[in-house]
């Protein structure tokens, strides 16, 4: 089909988060009013993965989370990195990202192990994470009351820019932290006075 991979492209291009083979299929079936082949919009797809593979361009198609989606390629992170910096006053804080790491690597984890690792309640720090979308209930456990279980949310991939959960980093074991009191830091602190807790872990 004539031009199916523009098409193609102004779908990833528009799309808010990965987006995947049957939601791309599913439009251009409505957009042509016919049963397009999947193999043709895996064509169109391979076809533009090529495209943005020339240095003429500093994004690429990448396959993540079982889609596809528009990032900008690895020498421009620094200059990508930067201008976010500016454009976001507020990131996540040391809390957030401590409890947001033990989900990631331990998933699905209740909040009895989370608070039993950081040695503080995680109750709002978790809250705040749901309401980002960056952590969701998987279900609930088989013990006693059955706490419920988190994970991690739609979008986690999209914020960390990850392709998987297993491009996560290899950090050390998580260790209980014992003799801690004292509440929990707010969600989310200014740029200036976060610790950048990520450096510290890897």
């Amino acid at each position: 089909m004539e031009n199916l991979h523009l098409h193609i492209e102004s779908l990833i291009f528009v799309a808010s988060s990965p987006i995947k083979l049957s939601e791309i299929k599913h439009s251009l079936d409505a957009t042509f009013e016919a049963d397009i082949n999947t193999e043709d919009i895996e064509k169109g797809i391979k076809q533009l993965i090529e495209k943005y593979q020339s240095d003429e361009f500093s994004i690429e198609i990448v396959h993540m989370d079982n889609g596809f989606r528009f990032l900008s390629k690895a020498s421009f992170h620094l200059t990508v990195g930067n201008y976010l910096k500016h454009l976001n006053k507020k990131k996540l804080s040391k809390s957030a990202l401590e409890t947001l790491s033990i989900i990631a690597y331990k998933q699905p984890v209740g909040k009895s192990e989370i608070e039993q690792i950081r040695g503080v309640s995680c109750d709002y720090a978790v809250q705040k994470l749901l309401e980002k979308e960056l952590v969701e209930i998987f279900g609930r456990s088989d013990g006693p009351g059955r706490p419920l279980l988190y994970g991690t949310g739609t979008k986690f991939m999209d914020y960390f820019g990850l392709k998987s959960i297993k491009d996560l980093p290899k950090l050390r074991e998580f260790q209980p932290v014992e003799n801690t009191i004292g509440e929990a830091a707010p969600i989310e602190e200014n740029v200036a006075t976060e610790v950048n807790h990520t450096n510290e872990e890897e």
